[in-house]
């Protein structure tokens, strides 16, 4: 081991220095006493970690090509430190008014922070395995966090058993594919992969590969640990499940497909398709018929999925380039939104159930019209900044030849316009005695506002995202 070798995961390294530090710090202190200042300290951590990595211009590879360092790992690392480093901050009043916020909580959320990194930045297969449970066991822990609670103790159960079947999976796949290429390596399967007809045993390693990926980006048809980790889980918890590991998951995918099977798009290219459109049209159709919230950012997440497959299936740069910008922008909807969703609550009691939003827009029309903004980006409605997220995938996928996607991705899109705009329907016509009455901490309102700004004013120029999605994606499909 050399020092470069450590020099490439210096981030990684100090982060899992601070989060033992933290654990250590904690047995000579009062423990859940300083859980307020850690959440604050360990924010700010992540935040400078992230403007370390994004202003740092040093691509290279290290452990004999283990863990590479690209344009594409900065792009997601980036954005996976700053999305948790906002919900942090955002879910810490919550979680202090319901009795939640241990020291534990940041600790875990930083733990799995490191796995992310390592997913997105892994060039062997075994790497990347490292980091999936890293980061899955750490978030197994915090779903069911509220061990009084019926709901949360059975989303971690459902978490922890589904997300070990789907580790299985992958293992397996992973065995299958060194048993017929010999190694491990992205760069020994690409080549291994890439001479003549692919080996029918090796095809099969890559099909399991897929479906344990699919799991972790809760892709259907294995989706169905989802909604109820969603309901279940602490809502800043699930405001987390719906940001940065989705990042992370989208990242690992396309570096499993790209760097290790890039040789063979066409064998992967069609799993990817199917994946994308049963996401889609599951996600539409199932959060129809919810009426908890949760349960429908649930479905709504799985629905999002499939588009960010849409641009992953087009197996070019320009596909990685929109799955990416889809990835930032999507976050950015869900922050909003959950920030919304963490200050629904009536006489001091939570609520979800999406009728309770009913006459909003006259007690908080300041939070409705944000709220409004974030539904139609999220809906894909012009201007917002979602349409153009969207727009990027379709175009992406028309430009590959797979038409037929892009048609089906559109027809997708209207049904889920439909839970999206039922949502502003309530807060502006509905009629209701008892509107919720939540107050709104400055952090949440400065998280909806901001989120609900960006979906407007990112349409001038996408704030330069594009561009750096662009170079990000020509570094992983070259």
């Amino acid at each position: 081991m050399l020092a470069s070798d450590l020099t490439i995961i210096l981030p990684e390294i100090l982060l899992a220095v601070y989060a033992l530090a933290a654990l250590m710090g904690a047995v000579y202190t009062s423990k859940d006493a300083l859980a307020g200042p850690l959440v604050w300290l360990t924010a700010a951590v992540l935040t400078l970690m992230a403007f370390w990595i994004g202003v740092t211009d040093a691509p290279g590879a290290g452990f004999d090509g283990m863990i590479v360092k690209d344009g594409f790992s900065k792009f997601a690392q980036v954005t996976i430190l700053l999305s948790a480093a906002v919900v942090l901050v955002m879910g810490q009043d919550y979680m202090a008014r319901t009795g939640l916020l241990k020291f534990e909580y940041p600790v875990l959320i930083t733990l799995s922070v490191i796995g992310m990194m390592v997913m997105v930045s892994a060039g062997n297969l075994l790497t990347i395995y490292m980091g999936l449970e890293l980061q899955s066991l750490s978030l197994y822990v915090v779903a069911s966090m509220r061990r009084d609670h019926l709901k949360s103790t059975e989303a971690g159960l459902k978490y922890f058993v589904l997300g070990a079947l789907s580790s299985g999976l992958l293992l397996y796949g992973i065995s299958l594919t060194y048993g017929y290429t010999g190694t491990t390596d992205f760069g020994g399967v690409i080549v291994a992969a890439s001479t003549g007809d692919i080996p029918l045993g090796l095809l099969f390693g890559l099909v399991f590969m897929i479906s344990g990926l699919a799991f972790k980006v809760s892709a259907a048809p294995f989706h169905m640990w989802t909604p109820d980790v969603y309901e279940g889980s602490p809502t800043p918890v699930t405001a987390f499940f719906a940001t940065a590991p989705k990042v992370a998951a989208m990242g690992m995918f396309a570096r499993v497909v790209h760097d290790a099977f890039g040789g063979v798009v066409g064998d992967w290219q069609q799993i990817v398709a199917l994946l994308s459109v049963l996401s889609m049209f599951v996600g539409a159709i199932a959060a129809i018929g919810q009426r908890d919230i949760k349960r429908l950012m649930a479905y709504s997440s799985i629905a999002h999925m499939g588009y960010a497959l849409m641009g992953l299936a087009a197996g070019t740069a320009v596909g990685v380039e929109a799955m990416l910008l889809y990835m930032a922008i999507y976050v950015v909807m869900n922050i909003g939104t959950f920030a919304f969703i963490l200050s629904m609550s009536r006489d001091g009691v939570e609520v979800t159930d999406i009728q309770s939003l009913n006459d909003l827009s006259k007690s908080h029309p300041g939070k409705a019209l944000s709220l409004l903004v974030l539904m139609f980006s999220l809906a894909g409605i012009p201007p917002m900044l979602g349409f153009f997220a969207k727009l990027a995938v379709l175009q992406a996928a028309v430009d590959a030849g797979l038409v037929w996607l892009a048609v089906l991705g559109v027809i997708a899109s209207v049904i889920g316009a439909f839970y999206y705009l039922r949502i502003v329907y309530y807060m502006y016509f509905g009629k209701t005695d008892a509107p919720v009455d939540g107050a709104m901490p400055m952090v949440q309102m400065a998280a909806l506002t901001l989120s609900a700004a960006i979906m407007v004013l990112g349409i001038i120029n996408l704030f330069g995202l594009e561009g750096i999605a662009a170079a990000a994606a020509v570094t992983l499909v070259n």
